[in-house]
């Protein structure tokens, strides 16, 4: 069959409050035009983020129940270790409340001032948690992830000749680790290749450098190594899996990805100095060892989670479902990320309106334009992302889409939205900052229009 339906059936609905056009202006005037700061219940179809908004399974709601509350101990922590280790390889695991308590504590431990953290592309937290440190986090993407229309198959990439040329440059005893982030979330949701890791994998050998995965999105990286990387096809996904961490000394994983959990995170190391270290740090943070801040419950869900995650028909359906917009998309003259990436459709704001210079930030005017249009919350992935001592490779909206939430008329509904927008674009104007922190400004900056 051609149609790739949905493997699940729903068994719970929550209702959707329809808003009309007058009652979204004010609202996004109230929001001062950032998109963080509506009311999730005035939010048509919410494509903020993937992260932590995941319909759980009826597995999981069973879990929650079996969920052992144990300060210490916790039987649901050795259940969830069991299947990490299955998956992994790793057997030193913490958990931790969400991802970037995993960056927290692994860059406080290894960062500090002179040192130079390598990415293919370090996404908001990883960088914010970098250079809380003291340390300078560089991105290393291929040349073609600036290009919305170059269909490379793994755009995500690190460029391995440019790992080597920083080495060289800094040394390597400034350089704590080189992380490649799976996929590669800044650059569209863009897959990293088994050869890639390969290579940076040398190179990280040949130095002496320890290799971390910011490994959110592992599942969804391995589906795409399954379907597009020569000699990969006949391997299950759980093979290429324990392979990519094989490649790997450490992760730190936001499971509200593809753990699919409304929270939790986990912090893999396979150095044992380094990881007793972490233990106590996480102590001294997040709690004890064997809950790391997440209740029981959330650990079972947790563990379940990452069991369903690696199912196939699972897989096909999710990667489907987002080509699916993307490919709408395009059809329709609109510009995004090619090809469509794992998690997201970004859509090239900066092709989109073109009359909106740079400084007048093109992904958020479109971003509250879309919301105005259809009461879609999406999300700026560009100036304002980067911050004012960064430049964005590109100006895109993210569209990400939460795993097993909506449906397809849910996402025609999307695509019809972005289409009407497209066709009133020259209305559009930009915005200017008003006020913002210094650091992850895009979260709580307020806008005016210019």
């Amino acid at each position: 069959m051609k149609t790739i339906i949905e493997p699940f059936r729903i068994k719970s609905v929550e209702p959707i409050r329809m808003t009309t056009a007058a009652e979204r202006e004010g609202i996004l005037r109230a929001a001062h035009f950032n998109p963080f700061m509506i009311h999730g219940s005035d939010v048509i179809i919410d494509l903020l983020t993937d992260s932590g908004t995941s319909a759980m399974s009826s597995e999981q709601w069973a879990g929650i129940m079996r969920g052992d509350e144990s300060y210490a101990g916790s039987e649901s922590f050795y259940r969830l270790r069991t299947v990490v280790e299955e998956l992994t390889g790793f057997e030193h695991i913490l958990p931790t409340h969400q991802g970037r308590a995993s960056e927290r504590i692994l860059f406080e431990l290894v960062g500090g001032a002179g040192k130079v953290v390598p990415n293919n592309a370090h996404f908001d937290t990883t960088r914010a948690n970098v250079e809380h440190s003291g340390a300078e986090a560089v991105n290393l993407p291929l040349p073609e992830a600036s290009d919305a229309r170059t269909r490379h198959p793994f755009k995500g990439n690190m460029d391995v000749a440019a790992l080597e040329s920083l080495v060289e440059r800094v040394g390597p005893d400034r350089i704590p680790l080189v992380m490649v982030t799976v996929t590669n979330n800044t650059s569209g949701g863009q897959p990293v290749s088994l050869e890639n890791l390969r290579a940076v994998r040398a190179v990280c050998d040949r130095h002496r450098l320890p290799l971390f995965l910011d490994a959110c999105r592992f599942a969804e990286n391995a589906y795409f190594i399954k379907r597009r990387e020569p000699g990969q096809g006949d391997r299950s996904v759980k093979e290429i899996v324990r392979e990519m961490f094989a490649l790997s000394d450490g992760a730190t994983i936001s499971a509200k990805k593809d753990g699919l959990v409304n929270i939790g995170g986990l912090l893999m190391i396979r150095d044992e100095a380094l990881f007793r270290r972490a233990c106590n740090l996480l102590i001294l943070t997040e709690g004890f060892v064997t809950y790391g801040g997440l209740a029981g419950r959330d650990l079972e869900a947790l563990a379940q989670g990452l069991r369903e995650v690696v199912e196939e028909d699972y897989l096909a359906y999710r990667i489907r479902s987002v080509g699916y917009l993307g490919e709408k998309l395009l059809a329709a003259g609109i510009q995004v990320i090619e090809p469509p990436g794992g998690h997201a459709v970004y859509i090239d704001a900066s092709s989109f309106c073109p009359h909106i210079p740079r400084e007048q930030f093109p992904g958020q005017t479109v971003v509250c334009g879309l919301y105005r249009v259809g009461g879609i919350r999406s999300c700026e992935i560009g100036s304002v992302m980067a911050g004012p001592h960064g430049q964005a490779a590109m100006e895109l909206v993210r569209l990400a889409i939460p795993r097993r939430v909506y449906t397809q008329s849910h996402i025609d509904y999307v695509a019809e939205a972005c289409v009407e927008l497209h066709a009133r674009r020259k209305e559009l104007r930009g915005m200017r900052i008003v006020e913002a922190p210094e650091v992850l400004r895009h979260f709580t900056a307020r806008f005016a229009e210019v």
